[in-house]
């Protein structure tokens, strides 16, 4: 090397790259202006000879340093296209591209919005994205990893040297970012970190579009942008679907076990799962689809809740477009998808967000504040702004780029209380001493009024269990902003009561009426999901009492209990065709049970069920108000009967609807009716279509002026055991209301009739 050469070398620069522990790669690395024309610098470990080529001519780089340290003054004035032919010891020579050639892509602008927690669209800017710079394609990689003394992307186009695509820090923002010509798309890749305190570790793309299919764990460059959409009619009508006033059955399901392949593989993919599935919901009439989370998880037994890639679909079911696929053909055949989503909590796996840049970055640092004892999982820090922007950018994310059509999110519980889940001692106070998470309130708030603004017709729903006020109360008025919260009180007073023999539910009719007392404080969905038939609870079939026959007329009263009560519907897979198994994530729905007629029953049971629901007003019209609800009877708790009104605006759409949960037939029973009216049967569970007894009101029954239930007018019905029977309540005409009174007679008679008396 010549004196002028060397004289123009950053010793202490060049160590920083050669020992990894550079963080701005591009001062020194590429071409620079110097004095007596252009400097020219490259790192190639491994190398033994390296030429810079343009157009022109190709020049020997000096070997500055024997870990690969090459170097060359040119009288190029920058930028100039150049490329390195880089001659290892066998003499084999390889071209390649200087991504410290080409200029960065982030903007000051973007990063301040990021560490202000308000850049929605940050998955745009983070992560990996294939790229066109200066007419080369290539990947654009960036990571938050503020804490880190260097981070470099690794993968298979540098056999994983973290020494090699060393990134560059952008200003005070925490981001490094780097261009790499010549990746393609299907790329494996990760970030390698230098922490301070001198460990190097690996980490997957925390906005990685796409993951490795588990046990491998490296995350995958996937172009999210070239699918053809079709789904636009869908789209511009699902405000309609979503109205408050119209009905909403969801079909919750895992899709790795709600059809298992027959030929051996552990899993059908996304464009495979969508016909079987659309096919099943059209069937049996549901709405909505909700499906257990598909972001990418490492554990199938966690079903997807212990989310590691929050931006990829996961590789279990096949590629970002065909998820896109499923989602669109569930859009072109009229079915609405909610996704599981999970803020509240994150697994500890290393590659994940755990320690991510070496300190504790997305949960907090302290124990009492980042983890859940009861899960072992970590809890975000969501006082920090980026970790927030992290989160509401994938909410929006799912909604913006695979139209989903609604978000529920688990656990909300989890996030709203700091001692969720924590004994004395294991938790630490608010600001003012008190329990509730603020900097979550915050979160949520924040989250629901990015998200409804944009995405209005899509829907928020909060699987919430406590008595937290206005959950689904408006933003304006100090609420969370949510649509629909979970009505978990009602699913385990409900549960608990129907487990009970009948001769014992009697003591716990309460626990059958109270939701009523509250069923208006929110805008609730009812749900009987995947947590209540795991873990030992038994299915719903399996949970009723009773001799089998017993068992089944029991789950066709609850259903239709369900089914009638105020509230929109949630309904796991399987239990409409009566499993008697738990659910397990390893085996498909038992669909071989439907050559069995008491399961093809249930399941036509549920199927009807679900077109009353759906084609009768009163049933979801008026559902989240006090008018659109009316008790009849909640006082017979000997007899373990209910009955109630269900109403809308229109008093010709009255329903009356009794349910008896007693396994004992009441004949000519009295109940009290909202007017003088006629009672049409329109529903009854003990169908023998459905294998129940026929015990049935075959005519329409006509009210009497006749005290019952506090009400002037009753009539008397029959009314099945174990079993729910639905009416249709038409009123009497005026006319119709009045006594029958005899003719009167002629003058001419009635004279006669006295002459004949005297």
């Amino acid at each position: 090397m010549d004196k002028k050469l060397y004289d123009l070398m950053d010793w202490a620069e060049i160590e920083a790259v050669i020992y990894s522990e550079e963080d701005q790669p591009k001062g020194i690395l590429g071409a620079h202006t110097v004095k007596g024309g252009t400097l020219v610098q490259t790192f190639q470990p491994g190398a033994e000879k390296v030429f810079l080529k343009t157009n022109k001519t190709q020049k020997e780089m000096d070997r500055v340093d024997d870990e690969g340290f090459f170097a060359v003054l040119v009288k190029n004035k920058v930028p100039f296209t150049y490329t390195y032919i880089v001659e290892d010891a066998k003499g084999r020579q390889t071209e390649k591209e200087d991504p410290y050639r080409y200029p960065g892509v982030i903007t000051e602008k973007d990063t301040k919005k990021f560490n202000a927690g308000i850049h929605y669209r940050a998955y745009e800017v983070l992560g990996a994205h294939l790229t066109k710079i200066d007419g080369t394609d290539g990947v654009h990689f960036a990571v938050w990893a503020p804490n880190a003394v260097r981070v470099s992307v690794v993968g298979d186009f540098n056999n994983w040297d973290g020494r090699i695509h060393q990134m560059q820090r952008l200003w005070d923002s925490g981001i490094f970012e780097l261009f790499i010509p010549d990746i393609e798309q299907g790329a494996f890749y990760k970030f390698e970190i230098k922490a301070r305190s001198g460990e190097t570790f690996l980490k997957a793309d925390p906005y990685g579009y796409g993951a490795e299919l588990r046990p491998n764990t490296a995350s995958v460059v996937r172009d999210i942008y070239k699918f053809k959409w079709n789904d636009d009619e869908f789209m511009a009508a699902r405000g309609e679907l979503h109205k408050e006033e119209n009905p909403m059955f969801v079909y919750e399901l895992h899709l790795g076990s709600f059809h298992k392949p027959s030929d051996g593989r552990d899993f059908y993919n996304y464009r495979e799962i969508a016909p079987l599935l659309c096919k099943y919901v059209k069937e049996m009439g549901y709405t909505h689809v909700e499906l257990m989370p598909v972001m990418e998880h490492p554990f199938d037994a966690s079903w997807g809740y212990q989310v590691i890639g929050y931006y990829a679909p996961t590789s279990r079911y096949g590629t970002p477009e065909d998820f896109m696929y499923f989602m669109n053909y569930m859009h072109n055949h009229g079915i609405g998808v909610i996704l599981d989503w999970v803020p509240a909590h994150f697994p500890r796996d290393i590659q994940g967000l755990s320690n991510f840049d070496g300190t504790c970055l997305y949960e907090h640092r302290d124990p009492r504040q980042g983890c859940h004892p009861h899960w072992g999982t970590l809890i975000y820090n969501y006082g920090r702004p980026e970790v927030v922007n992290y989160l509401i950018a994938n909410a929006l994310y799912w909604a913006r780029e695979y139209h989903v059509d609604g978000i529920r999110m688990d656990a909300v519980a989890s996030m709203l209380y700091l001692d969720y889940g924590k004994n004395d001692g294991e938790w630490v106070a608010n600001i003012y001493g008190g329990k509730e998470n603020l900097e979550s309130l915050e979160f949520l708030k924040h989250l629901n009024s990015i998200f409804k603004k944009e995405f209005p017709d899509a829907l928020l729903i909060a699987e919430e269990s406590t008595a937290w006020p206005l959950v689904t109360g408006a933003l304006k008025d100090g609420g969370l902003g949510f649509d629909y919260k979970w009505n978990m009180g009602w699913m385990n007073d409900f549960l608990g009561y129907m487990q009970y023999d009948p001769l014992f539910r009697t003591h716990h009719y309460n626990e059958l009426c109270f939701s009523m007392i509250y069923a208006y404080s929110e805008k609730f969905m009812l749900t009987l999901s995947h947590d209540e038939v795991v873990h030992g609870k038994a299915t719903l079939v399996g949970k009723m009492p009773g001799t089998m026959e017993e068992k089944y007329a029991n789950l066709r009263a609850a259903y239709g209990f369900f089914m009638t009560h105020p509230g929109k519907k949630l309904l796991f897979m399987g239990q409409d065709i009566a499993e008697f198994d738990e659910w397990n994530e390893e085996r498909s729905v038992e669909w071989e049970l439907l050559e069995y007629e008491e399961h093809k029953q249930m399941q036509k049971y549920v199927k009807a069920l679900v077109k009353l629901y759906r084609t009768v007003p009163a049933l979801h019209k008026m559902d989240h108000v006090p008018e659109g609800f009316e008790w009849i009877n909640d006082i017979s708790a000997n007899e373990n009967i209910v009955v109630y009104l269900r109403k809308t605006d229109k008093e010709e759409e009255t329903l009356l609807i009794v349910c008896n949960f007693e396994n004992i037939p009441r004949n000519n029973y009295k109940i009290g009716v909202p007017c003088p009216c006629k009672l049409k049967e329109i529903f009854n569970s003990d169908s023998e279509d459905f294998g129940g007894f026929g015990f049935r009101n075959s005519r329409m029954t006509s009210s009497k002026k006749d005290e019952c239930d506090a009400r002037e007018n009753s009539v008397r019905i029959k009314v099945p055991p174990l079993g729910i029977s639905v009416f249709q309540v038409i009123p009497l005409a005026d006319e119709e209301e009045k006594p029958v009174q005899a003719p009167k007679k002629p003058s001419t008679a009635r004279k006669t009739k006295t002459t004949a008396k005297k």
